[in-house]
């Protein structure tokens, strides 16, 4: 596909990075001369500098020929702009960032759609979204729920405690159809397992099951069960604001700000929440709000490095659920080695939706926080070849793995019998480059 990206900032920037590797060709355009041409001479990317509402400059980026247009600039009304004027020059679907949550409501989409707008996305929600799920269970890495909640994935980390440590997954969970272990994550490594392999002390693992299954995902892990009920917050940023507005209104919630601006701005948009004009990582600041009472700290400043250190000194301090924003993806692993409890990034969420763009389609992609793994979820069309047969008798692409299928809305752990029936949503763990292959076998 040919795909041009205008705006280099973070998330920009991270698309074309990450597309450029899957033979796709990428433009980049730009005003900032220094910034894409240092990614064009490091990575197979063409770029472009020029206004994203410059017609001149838009034809110069071969928009007249794109299959997907992005308008990601950090200025909302130039990606509408972008993305209508991308679309009378020719490219095929345009794709818009936002900052107004009014813009998403289905009541709203036919109109952007008919100004030549197919799809917005609104990072900064997706984010806030991640993070409320992350909030749900104390105990958990990462929680997607799938299907309307019919599945879930689940990360979180074992410890020797876990009565999976050093046990083969074939014997794991044996007779127990509502669980599976698909993705595990050790130290830089990222593993789709088979019966043999074993989960290890300190490994991230994904787990797959259904509803009634998340408690026996908690108790196999080896962790407590805790409700969290009050939560600090570090930075009032848009996530922060979003985030907040997301979250049950019995929550008791305190933010620490230090730009007054900010603080202003975060009383404005939220009630019911006491708002604190200081530095959050004044570690006495910290102390006087009795930060050891609360049961997670949120830390969303514009700063990964803040934030980790932040979350450290929360845990150290007795918090038992420490978040972190960590955009620089250099710093994930790092983070996720310190027990960071769970991280969220941005541009991640963001690719995940473009995905779907590309797929087309009955698609639905999510990219895994900790994990070089996608979770794909897919619809089997009637005489497709995963129909063919029970699953063992399939020849699946490389690094792959069914995890799960839901059915009239019930979701089911997939095992190696399980015959997908037409119509079956599935929910498929793959890396990035059997995306391609795999979806050839649901039609």
């Amino acid at each position: 596909m040919k795909i041009v990206i205008a705006g280099a900032g973070d998330v920009g920037t991270h698309l074309a990075k990450m597309l450029s590797k899957e033979n796709h060709t990428i433009i980049l355009l730009d005003q900032k001369t220094e910034k894409i041409k240092a990614l064009e001479a490091n990575y197979d990317i063409l770029s472009v500098v020029g206004s994203p509402t410059s017609l001149k400059d838009l034809m110069e980026a071969q928009v007249s020929t794109a299959d997907l247009f992005v308008a990601v600039t950090p200025i909302e009304s130039t990606n509408i702009t972008a993305c209508m004027l991308a679309t009378n020059l020719g490219a095929q679907k345009t794709l818009a960032r936002i900052d107004n949550q009014e813009y998403l409501l289905p009541k709203n989409r036919e109109f952007f759609k008919s100004m030549g707008i197919d799809s917005l996305i609104y990072p900064e929600k997706l984010a806030a979204e991640e993070i409320v799920n992350n909030l749900k269970k104390g105990w958990v890495r990462q929680y997607v729920e799938l299907s309307g909640g019919a599945l879930t994935v689940i990360a979180t980390k074992i410890r020797t405690s876990s009565p999976l440590c050093d046990v083969p997954l074939e014997k794991a969970f044996a007779g127990n159809g509502k669980i599976r272990i698909v993705v595990i994550k050790r130290n830089d490594t990222t593993i789709i397992p088979s019966g043999k392999d074993r989960v290890l002390d300190g490994d991230i693992v994904y787990f797959i099951t259904t509803r009634d299954g998340v408690e026996d995902v908690r108790i196999q892990s080896g962790k407590e069960n805790y409700d969290i009920n009050n939560i600090m917050f570090l930075g009032a940023s848009r996530i922060c604001i979003k985030t907040i507005q997301s979250l049950p209104r019995s929550k008791d919630i305190k933010v620490i700000e230090q730009d007054l601006e900010k603080t202003y701005r975060i009383i404005e948009q939220t009630d019911n929440v006491l708002v604190i004009n200081g530095d959050g990582r004044d570690t006495a600041l910290l102390k006087d709000e009795g930060i050891e009472s609360y049961d997670a700290f949120v830390a969303l400043s514009g700063s990964a490095e803040t934030n980790i250190m932040a979350c450290l000194v929360a845990k150290g301090m007795g918090v038992n659920r420490t978040v972190a924003e960590v955009e620089n993806m250099d710093y994930i692993h790092m983070a996720e080695q310190m027990g960071i409890g769970a991280i969220i990034n941005k541009k991640i969420i963001a690719a995940s939706h473009i995905y779907q763009l590309i797929l087309g389609g009955d698609v639905s992609v999510k990219m895994l926080t900790f994990a070089d793994v996608d979770v794909v979820e897919l619809k089997a069309e009637s005489d497709s070849p995963i129909t063919k047969g029970p699953l063992y008798t399939l020849r699946l692409p490389k690094s792959t793995i069914i995890g799960g299928i839901v059915r009239d809305g019930v979701g089911m752990v997939a095992v190696g019998s399980t015959v997908i029936q037409p119509g079956d949503n599935v929910t498929v763990f793959c890396r990035k480059e059997s995306l391609a292959q795999l979806e050839n076998l649901f039609k």
